[in-house]
C-alpha cells in the first residue's frame, strides 16, 4: 500500500487542502460547536518554528497529517491530526501519532497533551485511548468548555501504538 509518513512544509498545495478538508470535517462533524470553541491552526501558523508538521502519504498522496506545537514549560501539543476517509481504519492516525511522540520523546518534552472534540470524535479519541493517552482538565489557554475533550500522556510512558 506504500504508507509514508513524513516532516514536511505544511506550506504545499496538496497539504493545504488536506487542512482545508479538515477545518470542513470539523464544521460537519459537530455543527452545533460555537466557533470560539473550534481551536484552529492556520497553515501559516503550522509553519512557524515551534511547530513541525508530519504527512502521511499513501502512494504519493497526502492522506493525513498531524503536528507538535512546543509549548513554553516543557510539553508539547499535538494539532491538527486528521486522516482522509479513504485512508482510515489503515493505521495511518496511529502512525502520524507514533512519530510526534518519538521527536516529543527525543527534544526532553515531559509529556504531551492534545484537545479534540466531544462525541463526533469517537474514532478520534479511541486512536489516542490506545495510544495511551488518559483524558484530562483543561490546559495552556484552552477554556473549560462542553464541546472539548482533553488529554494527555506521560513521555515515559509506554510508546505509542500503531
Amino acid at each position: 500500500m506504500g504508507i509514508t509518513i513524513a516532516v514536511e512544509t505544511p506550506l504545499q498545495d496538496d497539504v493545504r487542502a488536506l487542512i482545508a478538508e479538515l477545518n470542513d470535517a470539523i464544521t460537519a462533524q459537530e455543527p452545533a460547536t460555537p466557533e470560539e470553541f473550534n481551536f484552529r491552526m492556520t497553515v501559516d501558523e503550522m509553519a512557524g518554528s515551534e511547530t513541525t508538521v508530519w504527512v502521511a502519504r499513501i502512494n504519493g498522496e497526502a492522506v493525513g497529517c498531524g503536528a507538535l506545537l512546543r509549548h513554553r514549560g516543557g510539553f508539547g501539543e499535538v494539532k491538527r491530526m486528521y486522516v482522509r476517509r479513504s485512508a482510515q481504519g489503515k493505521g495511518v492516525g496511529g502512525l502520524i501519532l507514533a512519530e510526534i511522540e518519538s521527536l516529543a520523546a527525543a527534544e526532553g518534552l515531559r509529556y504531551l497533551a492534545l484537545e479534540t472534540g466531544g462525541d463526533g470524535y469517537g474514532a478520534a479519541r479511541r486512536v489516542y485511548e490506545r495510544a495511551g493517552y488518559r483524558r484530562c482538565g483543561a490546559f495552556g489557554d484552552y477554556p473549560d468548555n462542553p464541546y472539548s475533550t482533553f488529554y494527555r500522556k506521560d513521555l515515559s510512558a509506554a510508546p505509542a501504538v500503531a
